[in-house]
């Protein structure tokens, strides 16, 4: 049966056919013609930049599972993800991958969410009965993704404190309150045109064109329960070894410990210390080399070799940023294209009627368009707006929609090329809305509070 266009196609299609009419009116076919290879020159660098933290993360995975703590992680948090992902087995290492990269984002560790996603979506991928398109959970995750909650935009508090803003820590509750109401409609849309497609699915296709993909399910989660999941090769320490980083690990907490403590009873201006930005940016700070410690000292302690495992592991990284250059490249190639043209502009000029009924400042416009397309092309933009004042309304409200909403495209190509889907599904609709969402509740919180 002849399979339904993913809405990527289309909106690949569009932006580049748009871009180029635009371009032939106004002038800017040269332009055009060097972003196409800018941005695909952009893609490569791209992905060759993120070989080092995928493999730095993809390592850590890698003993985090052999510790068996991937597999307690997903029964920590079973409850809320059997709801979510019922298509997923309770045990199954994507629970806790899916888990810890939706951390990851929630606490700003970027550079450490993606290889996380990634890990996700490759274990997500094995249960995946035809290879090439996306399933309901994958469309699912990746709408969570993009509209995730973020307790702590850490890059848009410091770059706000650089630029001297009285209150550079003001954007975090309506970040938050924006977040949860993104990530809720991601939730909703993606369940809801999941249950359409199904239905239509169900109508279109005989029934027994389905018995060959039941036996696939069922041989990929026969392979995701075997022993392999389970710990195996396992050497714990002897007492030399217990003595020596039983101690660093005490030491280490003393340390943690005494910031804290610190931190509760400082007081800077008579503001107590913790509640101070500056806290938040050492404490971030702190954040990730304390977690690494944590994860590979609990696996070495249960006899995890730690180094064999993390560098076995750090290989992948390599071969899934090579995976993902095509993705990158037609994605990026296609937003180059579009901007050079001056078609996102036209299009700005375009939705300003509508844009000033719901009292979005026309200087925020290309920033709402841009935001999905191009996080450093939007990062730009903030920063030159909270350099010109960072205490005006339009700073703190352009800051909190850079903290709220995340590159979808630029997270599509690199989650799904990661893993070679083609057919993206439902996926670009429900992450669109939920970045609507997000910007509009941006507003309307912003609105509200300054």
């Amino acid at each position: 049966m002849k399979k339904a266009s993913s809405p990527l196609n289309v909106i690949w299609l569009f932006m580049i056919v748009f871009a180029t009419i635009i371009a032939g009116y106004t002038g800017q076919m040269a332009a055009v013609t060097a972003a196409t290879f800018e941005s695909a020159e952009t893609a490569v660098e791209l992905a060759i930049g993120l070989v080092g933290a995928m493999a730095l993360w993809l390592g850590i995975l890698k003993v985090i599972e052999a510790a068996g703590l991937m597999a307690l992680i997903a029964r920590w948090i079973r409850p809320l993800m059997v709801r979510l992902f019922p298509e997923v087995p309770a045990d199954h290492p994507a629970m806790s991958a899916m888990l810890m990269n939706i951390a990851a984002n929630g606490l700003g560790l970027g550079n450490a969410a993606t290889p996380l996603g990634l890990k996700a979506m490759t274990e997500l991928n094995k249960l995946n009965a035809n290879p090439g398109t996306a399933t309901n959970a994958m469309c699912l995750f990746l709408a969570i993704n993009t509209s995730s909650v973020t307790l702590l935009p850490i890059e848009v508090i410091a770059l706000r404190s650089s630029a001297g803003a009285d209150n550079p820590g003001s954007i975090i509750i309506p970040t938050l309150v924006a977040t949860l109401c993104s990530t809720a409609v991601a939730i909703t849309m993606a369940k809801l045109l999941a249950a359409r497609g199904t239905k239509l699915e169900a109508k279109s296709v005989p029934t027994v064109e389905h018995e060959p993909l039941d036996s696939a399910i069922e041989n990929d989660l026969a392979a995701s329960d075997s022993p392999t999941d389970e710990p195996a090769d396992l050497s714990p320490p002897g007492t030399i070894g217990n003595v020596v980083f039983g101690g660093l690990a005490l030491v280490l907490s003393a340390a943690i410990l005494y910031k804290l403590v610190t931190s509760l009873t400082t007081a800077v201006n008579g503001v107590p210390y913790f509640l101070t930005t500056d806290f938040v940016s050492v404490a971030s700070h702190w954040l990730l080399p304390t977690v690494i410690c944590l994860f590979l000292l609990v696996s070495y302690f249960r006899g995890v070799k730690v180094y064999e495992v993390m560098t076995e592991g750090a290989k992948e990284g390599f071969e899934i940023a090579i995976r993902i250059i095509p993705f990158l490249v037609a994605i990026l190639v296609a937003i180059g294209m579009f901007r050079a043209s001056g078609a996102l502009d036209l299009m700005a000029t375009a939705l300003l009627p509508v844009t000033s009924l719901i009292g979005l400042p026309p200087e925020a416009l290309p920033m709402a368009l841009i935001r999905p397309l191009s996080g450093g092309g939007a990062y730009g933009l903030m920063s030159d707006i909270v350099s010109n004042d960072p205490n005006s309304f339009l700073a703190d409200l352009v800051s909190t929609m850079q903290g709220s909403t995340e590159t979808t495209f630029y997270v599509l190509a690199v989650y799904f090329g990661s893993i070679g889907i083609s057919r993206s599904r439902h996926a670009v609709p429900a992450a669109l809305c939920a970045d609507a969402t997000g910007l509009l509740a941006s507003l309307a919180v912003c609105r509200f509070l300054f």
